[in-house]
C-alpha cells in the first residue's frame, strides 16, 4: 500500500515538474521579485520622475526604482512583460486588486501610479506602484558572510514578529500567499529597527468558500508537500513555507536536503516523523533525521528549545495537523491560528541572560513583569548551587542588582534595539565567598563537520560540504572571540564595582583624616587647658578651696584625653589603604585585554570563506579543509591560554574588592569612634567648666558669709591677697577696725560680681546646667 502511494505521489510530482517546464518556456524565471540591487539602466525621465535602477526581475516582469526630482519621493514600479499569457495577465490583475485592498505595516503598500508614469503601460496591462524598501530583500541579507551559520538572535525574533503578523493579517483576509520565501521579504529601516515586509502577491490566492485550492504555484524549495502532490491545500501551505524560511534564518541552510532533486527528495522527506525538523546528508553521505536545531547557530538554549517545538508543529508533513494542536486541548475554532498564538507566547518572553563568571556558562531565564531579582536568584541557585545570599549580580557598569529590584529591568527588548547587535545586556554572576576563580576547561562542543575533519584532516569534501565546513570554522572562531569579549565585560563589571566601592572608601578615608585631625586638635586643646586648670588649682588650694575628689576626676579626664589621642589604629588603616590603592592601580593597567589574536584569526577565516564562495562555478572542485582547520586549533589554544591569565587577573580584582568591602566597615567604625571620642571630650570640657562655676559659687558663698552674719564667719579664710584692696594707712588709723573689714569685703564683692558678669556674657551657653554632678549632690558648698 505504501509503495502504491509512493508511486502515485512520484507520478504526480513528475506531472508537476512537466507543468513547471512548460511554464518556464512561458516565463523565463519564477523567482518572485529577487532584489538584485544596483543593475545599471540608461537614464530615463518621465516628467519629474527619474529612473534610478532595476530592483529585480520576476515571473511577470521587471521592478524598477523611480525618484521624484522635486520631492525626492521614491517608489517601486512593477511592470509586466508584453508576452504574458492570458492566464498570467489575469493573475497579474488579481495581484494589483489584492495589493490595493491591503493595509498592514508588514505588507508592502500599493501606491497610486503617478500620471507621468502612466505612459509606461503596454497592452492595457496596468502598472503596480509600491513603496520602496531600501534594505533589499531577505535573501541578500542571508547571503552576507556574517549570516552563513544563521542570523543573530535578535534579527530572528524581529523577523518572526513581523512575518507572523503579516501572515495572520493575510489569512484573516482569506488570502494565501503561496510563495513565501526570502526573495519575497524586503527590509526597510524603521525608527528603531529593521521592518520586514512581504512582497510579490503574484501567486496569492483568495480562498473560496471551501477554503481549499488545487492549483500548483510557488517556488519548489519552499513548497509544502501537498502542493507538489497537487492535493487540496489551505493556509497551512504558508505554515510550511514560513517554517522552512525560519529554519534557514536560524541555521543558514534549508531544513530538508536542499540540494536533492524533487522526486527523491519527496520520497526521502516523506519518511520523517512529525517531530523531526531537519533531514540532512553528513560528510560521509549518510542521510540523518533530527528533532533539534543543528549547531552552530546564534540563539540561546532556552529559546532554541521553544522554537524547536514550534518548528515541529510548522513542518509536519501532514497538512491537516500542521500548525495545529494535536493534543486536543484547543477548541476547533482556535485551531487555524494556534501556531501564531504559540509563537506570540515565545515572542512575549522577557529573557534575562546571566553569565556565570565561575564557569563561563550562559544562563537564560524568562521573567515575569512583576518578578523580583530575589526570585530570579532562587532559580539561579537551583542551576548553579550558589546560595542566594552568596550571589552577586552585577551589570556591566558595576551596579549591583538588589533582591527587591525588578528582574525585567535587565531583560532584552528587541523592539527597542537593533537585532543585529551581539552586545545584548548581560547580568554577571559572582560568588561573594569565592576569591579564587579557576578556568573551567570543559571540552568545547564543536560543530559536526569540524569534528569529522579533525579526525581526518586530509579528507576530500565536495564544494558544498567545504563551504559549509568553512562557514562552521569561521563561526567557531567568532564564537570564541565573542565569549572572550563577554568575559571582558564581566571583568569590567567587577572592576567598575571595585572602583565604585573604592570611591566610597576614599571618601571615608578623607573623612577619617579630617576627623582624626579635628580630634587631635581637640585632645591637644583639652589637655593643655586641663593642665593649666590643675596647675592653678594646686596653687590656690592652700589658701582657697580644696577637693580631692575634684582633683581625682580631673586627673581621670587627663588620662581619658591621652587614650583618645592614641593614633596607632588610624595609622595602620592608612597603611593598609595605601597598599590596597597600589594593587588597584596595577589592576587597572588591564594586562588581560589582549584579544587581538582572536580577531586576526577570525579575519583570516572569513577571508578563506569569502574566497571559497567567490570561486567561479567551473573552479568549485572538491578539496580538503586543512588550512581553515589550523585556524580553529590556533584559536582554541590561544583562548585557553589567555583564559588562565584572565582568571588570575579576575581573582585579584575580586580579592581587592573583598578587601575594600572588609575595610569599609572598619574605617566607618574608626570614624564613628573618633567622632564619639571628640564628643566625649567636648562633654568633659563642659563638665569641667561647670565644675569651675561651682567653685566660683563656693568662693562667693565664703566671701559673703561674714557680711551676712554667718556664725562661721570668724572661720572663713580671708580672700586671696590679689583680690584685696587695702585702704591707705592714714585712713586705717582714723577708722575703727570693723569698718575697715566691711569696706574690704564690699570692694571684694564688687570686683567678684564684675568678673562673674563679664564671664557669663562670654560663655552664656556653657552656663546651662545639663545635670547635677554626683560629687556635688546633697552637699553644701562648705562641705567641699
Amino acid at each position: 500500500m505504501v509503495n502504491i502511494r509512493t508511486t502515485i505521489a512520484t507520478h504526480m510530482i513528475r506531472l508537476v515538474l512537466d507543468t513547471l517546464g512548460q511554464r518556464k518556456q512561458e516565463e523565463p524565471e519564477i523567482k518572485g521579485e529577487e532584489m538584485s540591487r544596483g543593475t545599471p539602466l540608461h537614464p530615463m525621465l518621465c516628467g519629474a520622475w527619474e529612473l534610478k535602477e532595476r530592483l529585480g526581475t520576476g515571473g511577470f516582469g521587471n521592478v524598477t526604482r523611480w525618484q521624484n526630482k522635486d520631492t525626492e519621493e521614491q517608489i517601486a514600479i512593477k511592470q509586466c512583460r508584453q508576452e504574458l499569457s492570458q492566464k498570467n495577465k489575469e493573475r497579474w490583475c488579481l495581484e494589483i486588486q489584492i495589493m490595493k485592498r491591503l493595509n498592514h505595516v508588514n505588507v508592502v503598500a500599493a501606491k497610486d501610479v503617478p500620471d507621468a508614469l502612466q505612459n509606461l503601460t503596454t497592452r492595457d496591462i496596468p502598472l503596480l506602484a509600491m513603496e520602496f524598501c531600501q534594505g533589499g530583500d531577505l535573501r541578500k541579507y542571508l547571503n552576507l558572510l556574517d549570516n552563513c551559520c544563521g542570523m543573530r538572535e535578535g534579527s530572528i525574533l524581529i523577523l518572526l514578529r513581523d512575518i507572523s503578523s503579516a501572515l495572520t493579517y493575510l489569512h484573516k483576509k482569506r488570502i494565501i500567499h503561496r510563495d513565501l520565501k526570502p526573495e519575497n521579504i524586503v527590509l526597510q529601516q524603521g525608527e528603531k529597527r529593521l521592518i520586514h515586509k512581504i512582497i510579490d502577491l503574484g501567486y496569492a490566492k483568495e480562498l473560496d468558500q471551501s477554503s481549499l485550492c488545487t492549483s500548483f504555484v510557488g517556488t519548489l524549495q519552499y513548497l509544502a508537500p501537498e502542493l507538489l502532490e497537487q492535493k487540496y491545500y489551505s493556509v497551512t501551505v504558508d505554515y510550511w513555507s514560513f517554517g522552512t524560511l525560519v529554519f534557514e534564518c536560524i541555521t543558514g541552510f534549508r531544513p530538508f536536503l536542499p540540494t536533492w532533486q524533487p522526486v527523491p527528495w519527496h520520497t526521502k522527506i516523506s519518511e520523517k516523523d512529525d517531530d523531526q525538523i531537519v533531514v540532512y546528508e553528513d560528510l560521509q553521505g549518510e542521510v540523518l533525521f533530527a528533532k533539534s536545531l543543528p549547531q552552530p547557530n546564534n540563539i540561546n538554549k532556552f529559546l532554541a528549545s521553544r522554537l524547536e517545538k514550534w518548528l515541529q508543529m510548522m513542518l509536519r508533513w501532514d497538512a491537516e495537523s500542521r500548525g495545529r494542536d494535536v493534543s486536543g486541548t484547543v477548541s476547533h475554532n482556535s485551531q487555524t491560528i494556534f501556531c501564531f498564538q504559540q509563537l506570540d507566547l515565545i515572542l512575549e518572553l522577557k529573557l534575562v541572560h546571566v553569565l556565570n563568571m565561575l564557569t563561563v556558562e550562559m544562563l537564560t531565564y524568562p521573567v515575569r513583569a512583576s518578578e523580583t531579582v530575589g526570585s530570579l536568584q532562587q532559580r539561579i541557585e537551583e542551576d548553579t548551587g550558589i546560595p542566594c545570599d552568596h550571589q552577586e549580580l552585577l551589570l556591566e557598569a558595576g551596579l549591583a542588582l538588589e533582591p527587591h529590584n525588578l528582574a525585567a529591568q535587565t531583560a532584552v527588548d528587541y523592539s527597542m534595539i537593533d537585532g543585529c547587535r551581539n552586545d545584548v545586556p548581560l547580568v554577571f554572576l559572582f560568588d561573594r565567598t569565592n576569591c579564587s576563580y579557576e578556568p573551567q576547561f570543559s571540552p568545547r562542543e564543536l560543530p559536526e563537520n569540524i569534528r569529522l575533519v579533525q579526525k581526518e584532516p586530509k579528507r576530500v569534501l565536495s564544494y558544498g560540504h567545504m563551504r559549509r565546513t568553512y562557514g562552521q570554522a569561521w563561526h567557531t572562531i567568532r564564537t570564541l572571540k565573542e565569549d572572550w569579549q563577554r568575559l571582558q565585560q564581566g571583568q569590567k563589571a567587577a572592576m567598575m564595582s571595585l572602583l565604585r566601592h573604592n570611591g566610597t572608601l576614599s571618601k571615608q578615608k578623607n573623612e577619617m583624616g579630617s576627623t582624626f585631625h579635628r580630634l587631635k586638635a581637640t585632645v591637644e586643646f583639652f589637655s593643655r587647658s586641663l593642665h593649666i586648670d590643675i596647675q592653678k588649682y594646686k596653687e590656690q588650694r592652700v589658701t582657697g578651696i580644696a577637693s580631692e575628689k575634684l582633683l581625682s576626676v580631673w586627673k581621670d579626664m587627663e588620662q581619658t584625653a591621652l587614650n583618645f589621642g592614641q593614633t596607632d589604629g588610624v595609622v595602620h588603616l592608612e597603611e593598609e589603604m595605601m597598599s590596597l590603592q597600589t594593587d588597584i592601580v596595577d589592576l587597572q593597567r588591564q594586562p588581560w585585554r589582549n584579544g587581538e589574536a582572536l580577531e586576526s584569526l577570525e579575519l583570516k577565516a572569513m577571508d578563506l570563506l569569502r574566497r571559497l564562495r567567490e570561486r567561479p562555478r567551473e573552479q568549485r572542485a572538491p578539496g580538503d579543509c586543512q588550512e581553515v582547520l589550523k585556524l580553529v586549533v590556533q584559536a582554541i589554544q590561544f583562548y585557553e591560554k589567555k583564559l588562565r591569565d584572565f582568571y588570575t587577573h579576575l581573582s585579584k580584582t575580586v580579592l581587592c574588592r573583598q578587601r575594600v568591602m572588609e575595610m569599609l566597615p572598619r574605617v566607618e567604625g574608626v570614624v564613628q569612634h573618633m567622632a564619639q571620642s571628640e564628643q566625649e571630650l567636648l562633654d568633659l570640657q563642659k563638665k569641667r567648666q561647670r565644675e569651675l562655676w561651682e567653685l566660683l559659687k563656693v568662693a562667693c558663698t565664703k566671701i559673703q558669709s561674714p557680711v551676712s552674719g554667718s556664725p562661721d564667719g570668724a572661720q572663713t579664710p580671708l580672700p586671696p591677697p590679689l583680690l584685696q584692696s587695702r585702704p591707705s594707712s592714714l585712713q586705717a588709723l582714723n577708722q575703727p577696725e570693723s569698718f575697715v573689714l566691711i569696706e574690704e569685703s564690699r570692694t571684694f564683692e564688687n570686683r567678684l560680681q564684675s568678673i562673674l558678669h563679664e564671664t557669663m556674657q562670654g560663655t552664656e551657653e556653657d552656663m546651662q546646667m545639663l545635670e547635677d554632678w554626683e560629687w556635688l549632690k546633697d552637699k553644701s558648698p562648705q562641705s567641699l
